[in-house]
C-alpha cells in the first residue's frame, strides 16, 4: 500500500482530521531539526523551533492551499518562525553543534584530526554567510530542495536562486579559504 502524500495528509488536517499531522510531524521534523540547527547552532532553540513550526501549521491550517507542495509551504512557515527568533535574540548566533558527522569505520588519527579542522572551518564559515545566502544554501545542499520549489517559497525566479546558489558558494569558498590561513583566489 502506497503512503499517503503529504499534500493529501495536510488536506486532511485542513478539513479537521488534526490527528493526521503527526504522520506529517514524523515525517519532517528530522528535516526540521537540522535546518534550524544549522541556522542556530542552538540545539535546544532548534527543537523550540520544530515545536513552533508544527504549531502554527496546526493553528493556520485553513490557509493551507493544495496546489503547492506541503514542504514549500511548510519552509515558509519554517522561514517565519525563525525570522521570529532572530527578533527576540541577538543578531548573531554562534553556530557550535551543527554537521554532526554519522558513525562510521573509524579512519586514522590524522584523518580523523584533518576531517575535524576540515568541519570546524565549514561551519566557521557558513556562519559568516548572509543569512539569506547561508538560508538558500542549507535549502539547497542540506535540505535537498529543488531550485523551483526554493523559488516558489522565497517568491523569487528560479535563475535568482541559481545565481544566489552560485554566489554563495563562490563566496563560502573564498571565506573558508581565508579562515585556512590563505588569502582569497
Amino acid at each position: 500500500m502506497e503512503p499517503t502524500s503529504d499534500n493529501r495528509l495536510m488536506e486532511e488536517v485542513r478539513e479537521g482530521k488534526v490527528e493526521r499531522l503527526a504522520i506529517l510531524f514524523e515525517r519532517h521534523h528530522v528535516m526540521l531539526f537540522n535546518f534550524f540547527l544549522r541556522l542556530t547552532g542552538n540545539r535546544s532553540a532548534s527543537e523550540d523551533l520544530v515545536q513552533d513550526v508544527f504549531f502554527r501549521i496546526l493553528k493556520y491550517r485553513d490557509t493551507y492551499q493544495s496546489q503547492s507542495k506541503f514542504t514549500v509551504w511548510m519552509y515558509q512557515i519554517a522561514r517565519n518562525v525563525h525570522i521570529d527568533h532572530l527578533r527576540k535574540q541577538k543578531p548573531e548566533v554562534p553556530l557550535d553543534e551543527q554537521f554532526e558527522e554519522p558513525a562510521v569505520a573509524e579512519p586514522p588519527a590524522i584523518d580523523r584530526l584533518s576531517a575535524d579542522v576540515d568541519v570546524t572551518l565549514l561551519k566557521r564559515a557558513l556562519d559568516r554567510l548572509p543569512l539569506r545566502k547561508r538560508e538558500i544554501l542549507l535549502l539547497s545542499r542540506f535540505q535537498e530542495m529543488k531550485y523551483r520549489e526554493i523559488a516558489e517559497l522565497l517568491g523569487c525566479d528560479i535563475g535568482s536562486i541559481k545565481s544566489t546558489i552560485h554566489r554563495a558558494v563562490k563566496e563560502l569558498g573564498k571565506i573558508y579559504f581565508e579562515l585556512q590561513g590563505g588569502t582569497s583566489p
